[in-house]
């Protein structure tokens, strides 16, 4: 399939997400990166915008459907000692909007551990196809399309993990007024995480009052951030914790368009990928600040770029690439620390099972189209801020704990675009840059600064961190969770 032209790709695209690039999911990106090229630069709006009070009549209720959630086994799934629930919550009734959620318990202690909710980006990609299914849920799938088996590394060994499909026309979530799904946008989807979750607790009240943490990657650079602003502002405005909120972390994240962008073509040349008569132009020509016009010669030397990184998976440049979506009769050898290019077609295909969507409490209204890692439905973005800056502040200053972290061999948001936009901020060092430890080895580096804001590195990871490190993943939210900084590497003799 022909690729979108570089500049929709890269200089107004930079929110866009995807696990391991295929037919299906470019299509849909596309789309996203025609409307916003449309739009010029992405709508900007101010963060201090008020936020009323919620609607009581939002808040339904809930008696019951908590067992009626859960899940008693998934089709090929391995035994397991934790509880797994998936279903429905409806955020507009009217509307008859409605997002589908995932959660699997802790393992072990849940009634002591927090509660994580977990995001993908996209914008419209789902939190249960990969966070759930390839990256840090309890199972992933095996090459036969059929069968699960187990993640050692899952994150709900050290926490109870939510994956929300949200916004509405993402994954399983739907609503009845179709019009919802070409009126999308990073406002909106925020308020409707926020009523799902108030919903949802009613639903699970003893987590009410549950340590609450919110994580996700790439475009949830955007979501996660905006969804804790509207909690703090619902808390602030009732005068109560109405969530027990204490902190975010994002992932390989959509941050500041400006150098999320030029730390992008820096990292393709810093790596050996793209021409130094390139990296010369893009440096003389290019302005990627919001509202800058692009230049022909700009255009002409970033789609140089594109076409030198073409052949190979941009999510994880040292990663082999996927040569059949044919599913295979028995399943091969499966390995969570080796991951296979092709479990987008695995994923895709055991999800699309009746049998596995009745065991989910899925597609109960018998959609009209498949499910999909990217939404196919949703085809209008409506607001995208240039940068989400000004949140990581906000949360800064009312002590909540900030988390940033990168794969160092993802080139799609890679570290370099991370560092740029993280020096915006112009905080102050607590600890020094260091490598950290796991298992006698170096994990990655850290940096923390003043004011609970934590940058780490995970070495050897691509987009989607615990595909590719899941063991380094898994200490990485291990040590967020214990509100401590990672441990240092001994370089001792």
């Amino acid at each position: 399939m022909k690729k979108p032209s570089l500049v929709i790709c890269f200089l107004f695209c930079l929110s866009c997400f995807i696990a391991q690039t295929n037919g299906r999911q470019a299509e849909v990106l596309g789309r996203f990166r025609m409307a916003k090229l449309q739009r010029k630069v992405a709508i900007d709006r101010s963060f201090d915008e008020k936020i009323e009070i919620m609607d009581e009549a939002r808040v339904l209720p809930q008696e019951g459907l908590k067992e009626k959630d859960r899940i008693k086994r998934l089709p090929g799934q391995p035994p397991v000692r934790f509880s797994q629930y998936g279903g429905y919550v409806t955020v507009d009734e009217s509307a008859g909007r409605a997002l589908y959620y995932y959660f699997a318990e802790s393992h072990y202690n849940k009634k002591s551990k927090p509660l994580l909710l977990w995001l993908n980006g996209g914008p419209g990609c789902s939190s249960l196809g990969y966070g759930a299914m390839e990256e840090l849920g309890p199972f992933r799938v095996k090459s036969d399309g059929k069968t699960l088996y187990e993640n050692p590394f899952a994150w709900n060994k050290v926490a109870n993990v939510l994956f929300l499909e949200s916004p509405a026309g993402v994954g399983f979530s739907y609503s009845n007024r179709t019009s919802d799904y070409a009126t999308r946008g990073d406002r909106n989807t925020a308020e409707d995480n926020y009523v799902f979750l108030v919903n949802w607790l009613e639903r699970f009240p003893e987590y009410k009052t549950r340590d609450f943490y919110i994580a996700g990657e790439s475009y949830a650079g955007h979501y996660v951030p905006q969804f804790a602003h509207t909690i703090l502002q619902h808390n602030k405005i009732s005068q109560k914790n109405i969530i027990n909120l204490k902190g975010i972390m994002i992932g390989n994240a959509v941050i500041n368009d400006e150098t999320d962008t030029k730390g992008m073509l820096d990292y393709f040349w810093t790596h050996a990928l793209t021409s130094d008569e390139d990296k010369y132009a893009i440096d003389k020509y290019c302005d990627f600040s919001p509202g800058a016009n692009i230049t022909d010669k700009c255009i002409e030397a970033v789609n140089e770029d594109y076409e030198d990184i073409d052949p190979i998976d941009m999510y994880n440049i040292y990663a082999p690439l996927c040569h059949s979506s044919n599913l295979t009769e028995k399943p091969k050898l499966a390995s969570i620390e080796e991951f296979d290019p092709c479990t987008d077609y695995y994923v895709y295909a055991y999800l699309n099972r009746p049998d596995v969507q009745n065991a989910l409490h899925a597609n109960v209204t018998k959609l009209k189209y498949d499910w999909q890692p990217c939404s196919d439905v949703l085809n209008n973005w409506t607001d995208s801020p240039s940068t989400i800056l000004p949140l990581l502040q906000e949360f800064m200053a009312n002590g909540l704990r900030v988390w940033v972290y990168s794969g160092d061999v993802d080139a799609r948001v890679p570290v370099t675009s991370t560092r740029y936009s993280l020096n915006k901020l112009q905080l102050a060092v607590n600890t020094s840059w260091y490598p950290w430890a796991l298992s006698n080895e170096v994990g990655g580096y850290s940096v923390v600064y003043k004011g609970n804001l934590t940058f780490a590195t995970v070495r050897g990871a691509g987009h989607e961190v615990p595909s590719y490190q899941p063991r380094r993943g898994l200490a990485l939210i291990y040590y967020y969770l214990q509100g401590g900084p990672l441990p240092k590497m001994n370089i001792s003799n």
